[in-house]
């Protein structure tokens, strides 16, 4: 079930094809975070394309074919500014890391992501990413507690599987072929804990373990000779 629910925030797109999606957790009820998203008065105007609630009800609030503003200073794949050629969704949630994701969200989630992915094929699957992927150090959303695994079983995004082997080669390196993009000024280990958020969220601790390597071959296998 989609309600509109207008939002002023926005602006047109760019030529460029939409080709990421990125999920956020609100850190406030529904109520709230609408009211925030749609207020065109507010110093440091946000919107997203879409807000989940808690019982799978998802509410439009910017059109697909037009910018919304949920970002913010953003870096995947070389690139930054990624509003232009994003799509957001906003889960209603209070936070990420204490607060479990419901069934009913999550099976909306999912849905709703199957839409958007099937009207944006540029969307591939590592472009399925957290606010905390693309905003290391600055954000931490949609949290430990989000189930990735669950939506990559469904088709939307990656799930790494343990290579059992050592990465091969710089471990920093191997990240940047992934997606992630260091901003200036961000230490090494911050965009370690925002890929272990993502792939090892029972400990985001920053560190180069055999497994957070592990993970990463894993993951990077299945890419082959498509980056």
């Amino acid at each position: 079930m989609i309600v509109e629910h207008p939002s002023p925030n926005h602006a047109a797109r760019t030529d460029q094809p939409v080709d990421i999606l990125v999920l956020h957790y609100t850190e406030l009820p529904l109520k709230e975070s609408l009211d925030i998203l749609s207020d065109d008065a507010r110093e440091g105007r946000v919107s997203a394309h879409y807000v989940l609630d808690l019982d799978g009800t998802a509410y439009r609030l910017v059109p697909e074919d037009r910018t919304a503003w949920h970002a913010g200073t953003s870096y995947w794949r070389g690139r930054e500014a990624l509003n232009a050629t994003s799509i957001g969704i906003e889960i209603v949630n209070l936070h990420g890391d204490r607060h479990d994701y419901p069934a009913a969200q999550i099976a909306a989630l999912i849905e709703l992501c199957t839409g958007i992915i099937a009207r944006h094929p540029a969307i591939v699957p590592r472009n399925v990413v957290g606010h905390s992927d693309i905003a290391p150090q600055r954000k931490i959303d949609p949290g430990r507690r989000f189930p990735w695994k669950t939506l990559a079983s469904a088709g939307i995004g990656l799930w790494p599987r343990d290579s059992g082997r050592p990465l091969d080669g710089d471990f920093q390196k191997g990240l940047q072929r992934y997606g992630y993009t260091p901003p200036l000024g961000v230490p090494p280990r911050e965009i370690v804990k925002a890929f272990q958020r993502h792939f090892r969220p029972a400990q985001v601790d920053g560190m180069v373990d055999s497994e957070t390597g592990r993970l990463l071959a894993g993951l990077l296998d299945p890419l082959g000779g498509t980056l």
